[in-house]
């Protein structure tokens, strides 16, 4: 019984929605029906020649302040909603007509989901689509003290924005902290401090609980955030090694007695491996690119199973500094595969490995002439493969769009992960003759083969429509963020640029031309009301004219 009441009132509905979405025009016709035939009693004639004889007595100057005025507002509005387009992305009029016009006049949003498509095989494209518009931790973040600061104090802007840092201070309290640290003193002052936002305030209380206790911890914020130098922060994460590891071994032995101990060692490996891999890039850019990858190799046998670090995508970087392509093959090889999260790190080495075995001896001209060789085709399938991932990057890597310094997250195949990536490989693919070539003749080529990227992908799933919104949020304001695919003016747009742009020309027109204008508009009127006027004659000549009457009778 409850169904079928369910049942009955969605039927009802249905047809109650149906009705004011197309009766609506019947009621329009009944209307314009009624008022034609009380025309006479409702003066109608009388009322539309008094209204001519007033629009009759207006001055040009009229006409002129009134197109004036409509051209202002329609360019305000055109200003208006540029300006809400290059900010969120959107339509300011299209989003309020969708959001609350729509819901009024009986309209169904086709974006929701049914019950029974989230059971099926929709439910897998959208879990797929939360995990693609997940936000990772740059693997190749960079230091806030020695160069995100740095960066402030030269140029006065803040190259993090206040949701990047938000996510960083979520890490560090599930990366550096648990449920003991109340128990110690020195923890227990760091566990307030990663929640703490003042960076000062932080800092204060890093050296507060130094002063307690040789806290590992206490100095990974101090190099991160206080050390204004690489040098002086690979001391500090020394000292942070020193403790870390006598914390490490102490969890270690006593993991087994108790969750409590469990999560106490977990937090201290987390700990360690971040050190280590910090000590590891601190190397690199001191110029000791060997001893780093050393170091990034041990780190990854001593903990194979922590792969959130990414730390493979640290030791691709370091191995193409070395040159070390062999080696670079080797890496990819274990984590270029299917199964695992692909990366534009992973994705764009791998193409420039394919290209640098032909990009010496790459032209276009050539090429078409005799065609692509196998090493070739496999180059470019290589480099459309990369494109298709992450279609940011090659703008970056030829220099089409500026650099700005990457943010501690990424959205993987967002603008994002395009700079992360570009901002440290770049010098890698100017490295290799002939490859940023090759790249700049070929990556264009992707978008033949994915027309609809928001509907379907060729190699990888459909390109996720959530990277723009993430994208504004990591990155700073003064940056340009790249949108794919490229979205087109809303219609809006167009129209307040039209009508600002022909009201102010017939403003100026009206004001130069004053009898002219006012001869082409009753032209313009009399040609624009002539088919009415032909049809209320055909009308008068079927109805009687005493209809009025006999309706007054009965």
């Amino acid at each position: 019984m409850a169904e079928a009441g369910t049942g009955f009132l969605e039927q009802l509905k249905s047809c109650i929605v149906w009705s004011w979405t197309y009766l609506w025009t019947l009621w329009f016709f009944v209307m314009l029906f009624l008022v034609y035939i009380l025309r006479v009693p409702l003066k109608i004639n009388d009322s539309l020649s008094t209204v001519s004889m007033f629009l009759n007595t207006l001055t040009p100057k009229f006409y002129v302040a009134l197109t004036g005025t409509s051209s202002l507002i329609s360019g305000l509005i055109l200003i208006f909603e540029w300006w809400y387009f290059r900010k969120y992305g959107t339509s300011f009029i299209e989003q309020v007509s969708v959001s609350h016009l729509r819901p009024l006049l009986g309209g169904v949003d086709n974006s929701a989901p049914s019950a029974a498509s989230a059971a099926g095989g929709d439910a897998d494209s959208s879990r797929q689509s939360v995990s693609e518009c997940k936000v990772w931790r740059n693997p190749l973040n960079l230091f806030r003290g020695a160069e995100y600061n740095r960066y402030t104090w030269v140029t006065g802007r803040e190259p993090l924005t206040y949701y990047d840092m938000n996510l960083s201070a979520q890490d560090h309290q599930t990366f550096f902290t648990c449920d003991t640290d109340h128990l110690r003193p020195a923890d227990a002052i760091m566990q307030k401090a990663w929640r703490e936002r003042n960076p000062q305030a932080r800092i204060s209380a890093a050296h507060e609980a130094l002063e307690l206790n040789e806290c590992a911890t206490a100095y990974i914020l101090l190099a991160e955030e206080e050390a204004t130098t690489i040098v002086e922060a690979e001391k500090l994460f020394k000292q942070a090694l020193k403790a870390g590891e006598g914390c490490y071994r102490r969890s270690q032995q006593l993991q087994h007695h108790g969750a409590q101990y469990e999560a106490q060692h977990r937090r201290d490996t987390n700990v360690l491996v971040y050190i280590k891999r910090r000590l590891a890039m601190c190397a690199r850019k001191l110029g000791r690119t060997r001893e780093a990858v050393k170091m990034m190799r041990d780190l990854m046998k001593e903990f194979p199973l922590l792969s959130m670090f990414n730390i493979h995508e640290n030791l691709l970087e370091a191995l193409l500094e070395l040159q070390a392509y062999a080696d670079v093959q080797a890496v990819l090889a274990k984590y270029d595969d299917i199964s695992l999260p692909k990366s534009a790190t992973i994705c764009y080495t791998a193409a420039l490995l394919k290209a640098r075995a032909v990009s010496d001896k790459f032209s276009p001209e050539a090429a078409s002439r005799r065609g692509l060789s196998t090493a070739e085709m496999n180059a470019v399938e290589a480099i459309h493969r990369a494109v298709e991932f992450n279609p940011h990057v090659p703008k970056y890597l030829l220099e089409m769009k500026s650099l700005i310094l990457p943010p501690e997250h990424i959205l993987k195949r967002g603008d994002s992960e395009a700079i992360a990536y570009a901002f440290f490989h770049l010098q890698h693919w100017k490295r290799v003759e002939g490859a940023l070539n090759l790249l700049h003749c070929t990556w264009e080529g992707t978008f033949r083969m994915i027309p609809y990227p928001l509907e379907k992908g060729h190699l990888f799933y459909p390109y996720p429509i959530c990277t723009e919104t993430a994208d504004r949020e990591l990155l700073p304001s003064f940056h340009e963020v790249s949108v794919y695919p490229k979205k087109e003016l809303p219609f809006f747009i167009l129209f307040t640029a039209g009508l600002c742009s022909f009201t102010a020309m017939l403003a100026l027109l009206t004001h130069q031309f004053p009898e002219l204008m006012g001869v082409f508009a009753k032209a313009f009127l009399s040609t624009l009301f002539a088919p009415l006027n032909f049809v209320m004659e055909k009308v008068e000549s079927i109805l009687p004219s005493s209809l009025w009457h006999q309706l007054t009778r009965i």
